[in-house]
């Protein structure tokens, strides 16, 4: 078999494995049955299961009936440019793409929203975690805009959220649960387990922590990455 083959863009391995994977043909018009000891992998097909796809070369290799070491030889051969270590982890779990999508503002409302976001995240935001997006929080309203944000800006599923509570032993754990779970509609199975703390004496803490510290979570680090580089933008 020489470079003439046209291999389509995609086909699973089971259409692969039974030579019915259509359009296999030079011209398209006939389906030709599958050779396994195919020495040369066409670029095109390499760089449809690599990059657009985000198939390891492990997966190429079991799809095309060769060695992921053939799979790496044809890719330095043409020069595709491999992902990274923590690149290939982040595709490995999030196999159907990344858990948002950012909507660019088209109004003069969502684009203060946008803003407004950045802003509750460059002076709220936790950045000490280096995989995750949090911000926490004692005042409802401004956890409730930062979700909005995320919701509506980034399209992050408010299912996909995880929350962190933290109480002084004076303030009723199951109270604050409530509250938060309630004024926010979430799953109580979306709160990590209460922290509760010692509470600093007499101050006015109380009315301003009366039901606690909520951190919102949301565990991507390409998503925290971008909004720190939003921020840096406006520096």
């Amino acid at each position: 078999m020489g470079g003439n083959l046209v291999f389509p863009r995609k086909g699973t391995k089971k259409q692969i494995h039974s030579g019915k994977w259509p359009g296999f043909g030079q011209d398209g018009s006939k389906t030709k049955k599958w050779e396994r000891n195919v020495g040369l992998i066409p670029k095109k097909t390499l760089a449809d299961f690599y990059l657009t796809e985000h198939k390891s070369m492990k997966e190429i290799g079991r799809l095309l009936n060769c060695s992921p070491h053939k799979v790496f030889y044809w890719m330095s051969k043409y020069k595709l440019s491999r992902r990274l270590r923590s690149e290939a982890t982040y595709v490995k779990r999030h196999p159907f793409g990344d858990p948002f999508d950012f909507h660019w503002p088209k109004t003069i409302q969502e684009a203060k929203l946008f803003g407004l976001g950045l802003g509750l995240y460059w002076g709220e935001g936790n950045r000490a975690n280096k995989n995750s997006l949090r911000l926490g929080n004692t005042d409802l309203g401004l956890i409730k805009s930062f979700i909005k944000f995320l919701e509506q800006v980034y399209g992050v599923s408010r299912n996909n959220l995880r929350f962190g509570l933290q109480v002084f032993n004076d303030v009723n754990p199951k109270k604050a649960l409530k509250f938060w779970t309630t004024k926010l509609k979430i799953k109580p199975a979306q709160l990590q387990k209460v922290i509760v703390t010692p509470s600093r004496g007499p101050g006015t803490y109380k009315n301003k922590s009366k039901y606690g510290v909520l951190t919102v979570q949301f565990h991507n680090k390409k998503l925290r990455d971008i909004l720190l580089k939003e921020i840096d933008n406006l520096r």
